[in-house]
């Protein structure tokens, strides 16, 4: 019960930080993040703070306690945009790195979520 509390935590940490992390550059429209998305990968620019906002409040849900039905929504969410994210690397050529590097991430998202179902499963301790 332990074990699965520990790992759960520390996917859905490391999740939250990865996915919070792409999220701010967007947020911000900083640059980078323009570039990368607009003129890379050809998403219109109104597109980049709305993704960042999107997958900021991702990882505010996963992370709060509670709400389970809102934490597999946010999971859904996350994991569609590396999806698409993954998929748009794929399909457009990328100088910068490989579009499989994303697998990564996406491997992380199914541990996060894996044991979160996982933790969700415990018995109830009083």
């Amino acid at each position: 019960m332990k074990t699965t509390k520990i790992l759960y935590w520390v996917f859905t940490i490391l999740f939250a930080f990865v996915m919070f992390g792409s999220a701010i550059p967007d947020v911000l429209m900083q640059p980078a993040a323009v570039k990368g998305m607009h003129e890379g990968l050809g998403y219109p620019i109104y597109f980049v703070p709305f993704i960042g906002v999107a997958k900021t409040l991702g990882v505010i849900a996963i992370l709060i306690p509670g709400f389970p039905r809102l934490k597999e929504w946010a999971y859904a969410g996350l994991t569609f945009d590396l999806i698409a994210a993954t998929y748009s690397l794929y399909c457009t050529p990328q100088p910068d790195g490989p579009w499989y590097f994303m697998l990564i991430f996406l491997a992380l998202a199914a541990c996060a979520y894996i044991w979160y179902r996982k933790k969700q499963n415990l018995p109830a301790t009083t």
